[in-house]
């Protein structure tokens, strides 16, 4: 036990023994953003590392004398710092960038695992400017979305051979706090992402795979953390419209500007009757509001606010077999009274300290009020010839929630070490969760109704060491213990309250191999909670399915204005039972494997022209069915998006894009295959000082696609007989988008 404490205290002690001095800073926009990730090298000693969340970096235990401190980020003008060490003191280098040219090779690999932000998504959110909600999620490499039940409803999302269905096995955060709606009438982890404003996006993190200690339930195949803007660089007024009643206002304006505090509002209204013969009236309205104070010279204050309301009717998907013979267009509807309407507001606080010693603590507290209601029939008259299958799926919540985290940077036997420790409390108090049998969206019996409580109550701690300059090593273990229960309110017996505990253990090493070529290996597991109904029924049993993740891959420079990163992965999930939000039931899926490899590459072929092209292939397996027998319904195998973006001083930029999916196994046998597709769009903008003019063109060669697709049994009012067929809902025709923007 001696030896042990001793070793303890060797571990977390920050040991300046070796050290003359240290070099602290920040690095930020000249309208004060914090440049997250940006990378700062001193060549002197042939050592960088990454600014954080908060812009921040510290390099310790440089001897006295005289440095180059050398800082890049994409987008910014490089620039190069002479500084001062001295002998047993702390020197301050805060600087901002200026913007400049988008450059590649300001994009660089390195070896640290302390980046906030994955390198892509640094190339990409300056390459690929985000113009709706859609395209914020297709920001991620290899996940794709469709809409399946009006424009109001949260996409399916696919990613890593997983039909993820709305957010089941992808960790969504927006400003700290959860997008996922665990226990949700509707799907497991629905993550409905239309309360956020492109506009106001700053940060797009994401990554793939469960080796990342601060997330937490749902990360599996990967998270996506957004960022939203603590100001507005311009205040801006935007108008948009095009094909099928489309319609959009948005506007944002900085309201105070002090040398300390700075806040904004800004606002959207979205309109569309869409492509669908029966008319969507999808209306949907924003409101987003920051606020950010320098309460001292080491504390931020940071509060948000954000309230959404939409509300559509949907056609819903519809069967081949009514295309085939005539009986509906492939923009038709079988049951025209499908639709819903869902709003959400959004309230937190978080405080930034930064110690003395370079040390930072984040304190975060969280609130968020959501309705849900939605009409569906996906069967038709397979279950009540009479009055039909629709259904009728509502819910209210609150949600509760408190995140903290503490970093600080030291020496371990003379190498530099990162500790972060951190943990929360996340509670779901979910009121009047059913599911209604309707027809017409009027009221006829339940099926399910009831009350949910579900809390999560988590803790983790990651070092991260710097072995060498060239390799680093980071071991994390993650603890998370959840408590279920459901009030039954169409039984007279109620189960007990449901609780279990997961330790999740992450390992990742990256070699700095040479300045062109960043390897990494990434080992870990991760979980999904399941719905508090399944877990009741199940008396605890499969309360929190593990996953079991490998990666291996390189981040690579070959040119510099080559950036290409590769993965080749496995994730295996444990046996799980699922609650069929639209059916009411409990299905079990059993062992899964999947294998695949990852392909990104960037190139920029001039100072305006840059390519991009993602390629991803998936081998999806269950593990318990029989060879032949073993596809999993839905899983992506194929996938890849591309494009050419252009970028020119005259102020002409825009982009020519493509996604491709390839056909996919619709049933375990993969007799039923759900056709694939390639869609291109098209971005034109003209910006001048003060002002932008855009078009924007969606599926340019107008080709027939199915943007979703589910093999189904259904029975249609004249069929004496069910059919088991693909079922889907179309996806766009050739359409148009003007927009104009004035910035002031």
């Amino acid at each position: 036990m001696r030896h042990l404490t001793i070793l303890l205290l060797l571990f977390f002690t920050n040991t300046m023994l070796l050290a003359q001095g240290s070099l602290n800073g920040s690095v930020s926009t000249e309208s004060s953003e914090p440049l997250i990730s940006a990378h700062i090298y001193i060549p002197e000693i042939e050592r960088g590392t990454i600014a954080d969340n908060a812009g921040r970096f510290r390099f310790a235990n440089l001897k006295a004398g005289i440095y180059t401190a050398e800082i890049s980020f994409i987008g910014f003008i490089t620039a190069k710092f002479p500084v001062e060490v001295k002998e047993g003191q702390t020197t301050e280098l805060n600087t901002k960038l200026k913007e400049g040219g988008l450059q590649l090779a300001d994009l660089v690999v390195t070896a640290s695992q302390d980046r906030p932000v994955n390198t892509l998504s640094q190339a990409d959110i300056k390459l690929r400017p985000v113009n709706t909600s859609q395209d914020i999620l297709r920001m991620v490499p290899g996940l794709f979305i469709g809409q399946h039940a009006g424009g109001g409803k949260a996409e399916q999302i696919f990613l890593r051979g997983f039909d993820i269905d709305h957010g089941t096995d992808i960790n969504i955060e927006v400003d700290g706090m959860p997008v996922n709606m665990v226990s949700h009438a509707h799907g497991q982890g629905y993550a409905d992402l239309h309360f956020l404003m492109p506009e106001l996006i700053n940060v797009v993190d994401f990554d793939k795979g469960p080796y990342f200690a601060d997330k937490g339930d749902l990360n599996t195949a990967g998270y996506v953390s957004f960022q939203t803007k603590t100001k507005l660089d311009r205040n801006f007024v935007k108008a948009e419209g095009g094909s099928f009643g489309f319609g959009r206002l948005a506007a944002g304006v900085n309201v105070l500007q002090t040398s300390k505090s700075n806040a904004y509002i800004a606002s959207e209204y979205f309109r569309t009757d869409s492509y669908f013969q029966n008319s969507q009236k999808f209306h949907r309205f924003n409101l987003q509001a920051r606020f950010n104070s320098q309460v001292s010279t080491t504390t931020k204050l940071q509060m948000g606010f954000s309230a959404f309301d939409s509300k559509w009717d949907a056609s819903g998907q519809i069967p081949d077999r009514a295309v085939a013979d005539g009986s509906i267009s492939r923009f038709g509807s079988i049951d025209n009274t499908e639709g819903g309407n869902t709003g959400r507001f959004n309230l937190f606080a978080n405080t930034i300290h930064q110690f003395r010693n370079g040390s930072t603590l984040e304190n975060q507290l969280y609130a968020s009020k959501y309705d849900f209601s939605l009409f569906s029939n996906f069967t038709f008259y397979l279950n009540d010839p009479v009055n039909g299958d629709q259904i009728h799926q509502q819910e209210g919540r609150w949600i509760y929630g408190y995140k903290s985290s503490f970093a600080t940077s030291g020496q371990l036997f003379g190498k530099d070490l990162k500790t972060e420790i951190g943990g929360g409390l996340r509670y779901d108090v979910i009121s009047d969760i059913a599911l209604s049998h309707t027809v017409k969206r009027a009221f006829l019996n339940d099926v399910k109704r009831g009350d949910i409580r579900q809390a999560n109550l988590n803790a983790y701690w990651s070092e991260t060491l710097a072995l060498t300059n060239k390799l680093s090593i980071n071991a994390a273990l993650r603890f998370d213990y959840l408590n279920f229960s459901y009030f039954d309110k169409l039984s007279s017996t109620q189960p007990n309250a449901v609780g279990k505990p997961i330790v999740n253990p992450k390992l990742n090493l990256n070699y700095q191999f040479n300045q062109k070529i960043n390897l990494f290996a990434r080992g870990g597991t991760g979980f999904h909670s399941n719905d508090t109904r399944v877990v009741v029924a199940q008396s605890g049993k499969e309360v929190l399915p593990k996953a079991y993740g490998l990666d291996i891959g390189a981040d690579m420079k070959l040119l510099p204005n080559l950036f290409v990163h590769t993965a080749l992965w496995q994730l295996d999930l444990d046996q799980e039972f699922v609650y069929v939000g639209d059916e009411g039931v409990i299905e079990p899926s059993g062992k899964t494997t999947r294998q695949g490899i990852d392909l990104s590459v960037r190139y920029q072929f001039n100072s305006w022209l840059f390519a991009d092209v993602d390629l991803n292939f998936t081998k999806p397996r269950s593990k318990e069915a029989a060879e032949g027998e073993n596809y999993i319904p839905l899983a992506p195998l194929a996938t890849s998006v591309g494009g050419l973006s252009f970028q020119r001083k005259d102020g002409f930029n825009g982009s020519l894009r493509y996604r491709y999916m390839g056909d996919r196994p619709a049933i375990e046998d993969n007799s039923v295959v759900a056709k694939g597709y390639f869609v291109a769009d098209a971005i034109l903008n003209y910006t001048k000082p003060g002002y932008s003019i855009g078009l924007s063109v969606e599926n340019i060669f107008n080709e027939d696609w199915k943007e979703t697709q589910f093999n189904t049994e259904s029975r249609l009012i004249n069929e004496a007989l069910p059919v088991s067929e693909i079922h889907f809902t179309p996806g766009t025709p050739l359409a148009l988008k003007l927009r104009f923007t004035k910035t002031f």
